[in-house]
């Protein structure tokens, strides 16, 4: 991998009516003609993504969106596009034409402060026409950053850059470790990495990279392995590691081969953690036992690759919970952005481990299924569940694990 991963960046969302000029101010921020700027207003139809280095922030995603004021039967699917944003934006840009604020913009605002989403207001155009000092007051008053801004000339967004590094959330600031505060400094991880058909040809999966790397920054060891490799890779070590990573499709070989004293644990489920709440996702896990035949359970991945045969998703999960709970479930599956609006049909929501992902976005669905009262879980839990050995893969994480306890004897 020669770039930071998608889930690791600053996520910024560029959202405003159509033809404010978010287009013209994403290229003005990257110094680039990524986006196409037009006079005719709704240019930009779908999202487009911009990686980038904004230094000290570090790697960020810019998304400029289509405009919310969008018309006719594709404007409003624009609209939903751009809505979809909002679940994975950390920080948002206000676009406004200088001069022009109404309830329009008051309504991003709120739907952005529903969502604990910090906010910047470039105020653009600033040199045809200027915001009203009432407008000006108000978002003062609300501590809300605001900046005018001329896309089309040299270092018009010199302002809005500076505010960007110093609205940024600070939880993006100190990310979380993915493993590294599992292995102590000068221990042993053993990373155990199947190599199948769907590993892609000459380098690692996500996940396995960033665990690599995790561990590195936490100055501990790591040992890569297959599953075949795996007892006797352990036998030749003169300690044994603080902790075994599998892949969840190899995790009865790896829980048998391991030692009943040697930690272990699965990537997906070191991302339950990292993107999302792990106590909820364990308590999700207890609604397996719920399951009865004939129940419709939603699969959702966060990545659109192409399945294969024996697909971990479509085809090994549904395997797993059917042989579980002793008959047919019905399950449906989405991909991507899309997931339902109403999941009130759903017994179980089993979701991908999201390394692809920001960890807002993982967040959002998690609050959309507690609203909804429908248990989430995840692929690695799931797995766990279902082949009996969850209080194993939960080791590592005590407090989940006693999440898992209180659950079971409520």
């Amino acid at each position: 991998m020669q770039t930071a991963p998608k889930g690791l960046r600053l996520h910024i969302g560029l959202f405003g009516r159509r033809n404010a000029g978010k287009s013209s101010l994403l290229n003005a921020l990257v110094r680039q003609q990524v986006s196409i700027v037009s006079e005719v207003a709704g240019t930009t139809t779908d999202p487009v993504e911009k990686p980038m280095e904004l230094l000290p922030l570090g790697p960020v995603l810019f998304i400029d969106t289509a405009g919310i004021d969008d018309t006719g039967a594709l404007g409003q699917q624009r609209v939903q596009k751009t809505r979809q944003v909002f679940d994975r934006t950390d920080l948002a840009i206000v676009v406004v034409d200088a001069g022009r604020w109404d309830d329009f913009e008051d309504g991003i605002l709120r739907e952005l402060d529903q969502r604990h989403i910090p906010v910047i207001v470039a105020f653009n155009k600033s040199d045809l026409g200027k915001p009203v000092q009432a407008v000006q007051e108000k978002l003062r008053g609300s501590k809300t950053p605001l900046v005018e801004t001329v896309a089309t000339e040299p270092g018009g967004a010199a302002d809005l850059r500076e505010a960007l590094i110093q609205s940024a959330p600070e939880e993006f600031l100190r990310a979380p470790p993915l493993v590294a505060d599992l292995v102590p400094p000068g221990e042993m991880a053993v990373l155990v990495v199947p190599i199948d058909t769907e590993a892609p040809k000459g380098r690692l999966i996500v996940p396995q990279v960033q665990a690599i790397r995790d561990l590195l920054d936490g100055d501990a060891f790591c040992l890569v392995v297959k599953e075949r490799e795996l007892r006797d890779a352990l036998g030749r070590l003169t300690r044994p590691p603080a902790l075994v990573v599998t892949d969840s499709q190899a995790f009865l070989k790896v829980a048998a081969d391991t030692p009943p004293d040697v930690k272990m644990t699965s990537f997906s489920i070191l991302f339950a953690r990292q993107k999302g709440d792990l106590n909820q996702f364990v308590e999700g896990a207890t609604a397996i036992d719920r399951l009865r035949p004939g129940d419709r359970d939603l699969i959702a991945e966060s990545c659109a690759h192409h399945p294969i045969g024996d697909d971990i998703g479509r085809v090994k999960i549904p395997r797993w919970l059917r042989q579980y709970v002793g008959g047919e479930l019905r399950i449906d599956t989405t991909q991507g952005h899309d997931f339902p609006a109403d999941l009130g049909q759903y017994r179980l929501v089993v979701h991908c481990g999201a390394c692809m992902w920001n960890r807002r976005e993982m967040l959002t669905r998690l609050a959309h299924c507690r609203r909804a009262g429908v248990p989430i879980c995840n692929y690695g839990l799931t797995i766990a569940y279902t082949l009996g050995i969850f209080e194993r893969a939960l080791a590592p994480f005590p407090d989940a694990l006693e999440t898992y306890h209180r659950m079971k004897r409520s």
